[in-house]
């Protein structure tokens, strides 16, 4: 019987170890995920004859955070803005009979018109580039799908790689490995880049949260990018009068040169 006895109290010591003594009142406690809260400077841009850029700076915190992670800088935060998403054209042009020409072409769905980002870090000493990819994060990243028939799929990653091009070249696409700084243990401040011919619309901030390379969440609030005074004026008669405003653009483009000839007229 004692033998008994005892092989039983065998049997119950791991399940006694492992039990866990709550007091009256006491609950077990969920561990609950990283989170993530962000705001702009501006809710809203407003464009004039003189804008010639401007700095977009967002506020954030990151909450329910490992002290531990932290302390040895395991959290890194990304930030972008992205412009409205429409349709976009890549062509090629070639010389042909010492003329140049465009003799192929490619359209890629709903990109962004622009793209400005800010992080922490390098990209790529944030998360791997499959990670990247996943979540569409950097200009590198971004998801480019040809639309309709491609042909030659060799020549999908040049036209890829043509459209980026352009864009950073003509400023709508813009990094900043260093743009993001963290001002206190939770707190981080980051800056955007707003080119001089941002599109109209709604553009999205995003951040995003990772820990330890992996990706926790992210988050995102609007910002309108609005036309102000005769610029509005224009681009409204533009859209909403084509022929009226066509028939004055020819009209005052004759007065204009007409005025020329008569006051730079040689006697």
């Amino acid at each position: 019987m004692r033998l008994l006895t005892a092989a039983l109290l065998l049997l119950l010591l791991p399940a006694v170890a492992g039990a866990q003594i709550l007091l009256p009142g006491q609950a077990t406690q969920a561990v609950t995920a990283e989170g993530l809260e962000i705001g702009t400077s501006t809710s809203e841009i407003a464009i004039t004859s003189d804008f010639h850029g401007a700095d977009l700076t967002i506020f954030g915190a990151v909450t329910n955070t490992d002290s531990l992670l932290l302390a040895i800088g395991q959290y890194d935060v990304v930030v972008v803005l992205e412009g409205p998403r429409d349709n976009a054209t890549v062509r090629r042009k070639e010389r042909v009979f010492g003329i140049w020409i465009n003799t192929r072409s490619m359209t890629f769905e709903a990109v962004p018109h622009s793209y400005s980002m800010s992080s922490s870090r390098m990209l790529d000493d944030v998360t791997t580039p499959l990670d990247l990819t996943e979540q569409g994060i950097g200009i590198d990243h971004i998801p480019l799908s040809p639309v309709g028939f491609v042909g030659n799929a060799s020549n999908l990653g040049e036209f890829r790689q043509a459209f980026r091009r352009l864009q950073e070249k003509g400023g709508l696409y813009d990094r900043d490995p260093s743009g993001v700084r963290f001002v206190s243990s939770n707190l981080f401040k980051a800056s955007l880049r707003l080119p001089a011919n941002i599109p109209n619309g709604v553009h999205t901030v995003r951040a995003y949260l990772f820990k330890s390379g992996k990706f926790v969440t992210d988050k995102s609030v609007p910002l309108r990018v609005i036309k102000t005074g005769i610029e509005q004026m224009i681009t409204d008669a533009a859209h909403e009068r084509p022929i009226s405003y066509g028939v004055f653009a020819v009209f005052l483009a004759l007065v204009t040169g007409w005025s020329a000839s008569v006051i730079f007229r040689k006697d």
